[in-house]
């Protein structure tokens, strides 16, 4: 008990950190279960990237500013995935293709604007963030983000259930608003991810978003499910960072991913639902009874 909690009771910018990973679990795990649902996990990894040249801009006019760098975030965010989508309509690519266009020249965009004025510190405080400097202004900011999402989520959770088994059904139906129903949603994920970057990076920030719910897809094909037990391996894995990094004096952030991805890794090698010891034990049930 003393090696689990001692950090977070005796330290304020651990306490801190741990509450910012807590609300950006409960509001990025569950976005992340639709993209996934949507076949558009590596969206979340190209909007990530998307956001960058608008926090570098913020960056430039404002200086590290909260408020600017998240506004300058959001509208680059919004302005990839409409660029994209309307590319990937007008023309032959396919949308994942217009994304990997302008998620690469917006992060090359990004690396060189902040360049301009900036140090190699600052330049590493946006990629990778810096979660252990997370001040009550930041706290505040994605709280907000997260409240936002879930009440959100809680007006569009029928329809984005339907999309995501039965898309032409939702096209089809006149209530619908499938344009207005994707919109919202991308600009969810893009205010996320903009939650994200001041605590994990822009690089990050999509890994505690899309690894639970993968991982979570290989013991469970409920939805409601899913979802809850996506969040709480994302608060678990918050935890399990934190710790890690604390008490082997490794950066904060990665080692949050990095225990996502070890849970992601036991996931697929133990899962019931498709895991990799299933399937041997499975091949191994069917070679038995074909040699009898």
């Amino acid at each position: 008990m003393h090696v689990l909690f001692e950090p977070f009771v005796h330290y304020g910018f651990m306490r801190r950190a741990l509450v910012a990973c807590f609300a950006l679990s409960l509001s990025t795990t569950p976005l992340g279960g639709f993209l996934l649902l949507r076949r558009m996990s590596l969206v979340g990894d190209a909007l990530s990237h998307a956001i960058l040249p608008g926090v570098a801009i913020g960056y430039l006019l404002s200086g590290m500013s909260l408020i600017a760098m998240g506004v300058g975030g959001f509208i680059a965010g919004l302005v990839v995935a409409v660029l994209s989508g309307w590319v990937s309509s007008m023309t032959q690519l396919k949308e994942d293709a217009s994304f990997a266009g302008f998620y690469l020249g917006s992060l090359a965009l990004g690396v060189t604007l902040v360049s301009l004025r900036g140090s190699s510190v600052d330049l590493l405080h946006l990629l990778f963030g810096s979660i252990l400097a997370v001040d009550a202004d930041a706290i505040r900011f994605v709280g907000a983000i997260a409240s936002i999402t879930f009440m959100s989520l809680a007006l569009m959770y029928r329809a984005l259930v339907i999309e995501a088994f039965d898309a032409a059904f939702l096209r089809v139906n006149p209530t619908g608003f499938p344009r207005l129903i994707q919109a919202l949603f991308l600009a969810l994920v893009v205010l996320n991810l903009v939650a994200g970057f001041q605590i994990l990076g822009t690089l990050m920030s999509v890994g505690l978003m899309m690894l639970p719910p993968v991982a979570v897809r290989c013991w469970t094909t409920s939805l409601p499910k899913m979802l809850a037990l996506a969040t709480a391996i994302g608060m678990f894995c918050s935890w399990c960072g934190l710790l890690w990094s604390f008490y082997a004096s490794l950066p904060a952030g990665p080692t949050i991913v990095l225990s996502a991805s070890l849970v992601f890794f036991l996931s697929v090698l133990l899962g019931p639902r498709g895991g990799i010891a299933l399937l041997l034990r499975r091949r191994g049930v069917v070679i038995s009874k074909e040699k009898i």
